[in-house]
């Protein structure tokens, strides 16, 4: 699937482009080259359709659901139901450039949940920094974060938390950020390998490797992953820069394993979603 056309209508006017950026202005809405405006998705033939003063794609199939994610290049758009207009809305989840004839595909969204694990932080001591930073990225590329939640440095709250989560709520994704040094209260690897079933350990190993590249602590590092159910559990460090690095090293591979985890896609052979 490709963009066919990029269309911009101002008053009575329309215009044809074969570049923008768009991205998300200061009030949280969609801008598209600078200028905001609401951008829907069309199918071909459909230009006419466009409303006044808005943006638009239209790509080449005919029927999509109004709902899920666009990826095209390095953006990422949620797709609602404009109401006013019965048209796809997209929303810009990652900013960037879109050309053209760019490669664009659905994304089906996936759930995720975002716990920090720190006994100031769950005290109201420190502000949490790696705890957004992070659902701002998995967000990125295509969940849905439906819980978020600081807690201390006590196995016996973390465990029950993530069984919760996994199993209750059905998450297909936990991320965990806090607990995985040296110090005697670090216990958020343990908690992992008390829920887990199944132990993932090439993810642990790309963070540290990652990490090896910009600090030679990186060693230090207890991080690691596993899977219980049909959810994907990862911990990872507590500071926000250690944290989104850690996250940077990974993210590319993810959303591939909790498809072929939650049985949407194949093996590991297969070409990603």
């Amino acid at each position: 699937m490709r963009i066919l056309e990029i269309l911009e209508n101002e008053g009575e006017r329309q215009f044809v482009h074969t570049l923008c950026f768009v991205g998300v202005n200061g009030a949280g809405r969609t801008s598209f080259n600078g200028t905001e405006r609401q951008l829907f998705l069309l199918p071909p033939g459909a230009a006419d359709r466009l409303p006044d003063n808005s943006s638009g794609f239209v790509v080449s199939a005919r029927e999509f659901s109004p709902s899920g994610f666009l990826s095209v290049q390095e953006c990422l758009f949620r797709i609602r139901l404009s109401e006013d207009h019965g048209l796809a809305l997209l929303h810009p989840e990652k900013s960037g450039f879109v050309p053209l004839s760019s490669a664009c595909s659905f994304l089906r969204p996936f759930t995720a949940g975002i716990i920090t694990v720190s006994d100031k932080g769950s005290r109201g001591e420190r502000e949490d920094g790696s705890g957004p930073a992070l659902a701002a990225e998995v967000t990125a590329l295509g969940a849905d974060v439906l819980f978020t939640s600081i807690v201390p440095d006590d196995h016996e709250v973390l465990v029950p938390l993530l069984k919760e989560w996994s199993d209750g709520k059905c998450l297909d994704l936990i991320l965990c950020t806090g607990g995985t040094g040296f110090s005697q209260r670090d216990v958020t690897p343990e908690a992992l390998d008390a829920v887990g079933e199944k132990h993932v350990p090439g993810i642990g190993e790309a963070m540290r490797a990652a990490s090896l590249k910009i600090t030679p602590r990186a060693i230090l590092s207890r991080a690691n992953a596993v899977i219980r159910g049909k959810t994907l559990v990862i911990s990872l460090p507590g500071s926000t820069k250690a944290a989104l690095e850690c996250f940077a090293s990974v993210a590319p591979a993810l959303r591939h394993g909790i498809e072929i985890l939650c049985g949407r896609d194949s093996e590991c052979g297969s070409n990603p979603v």
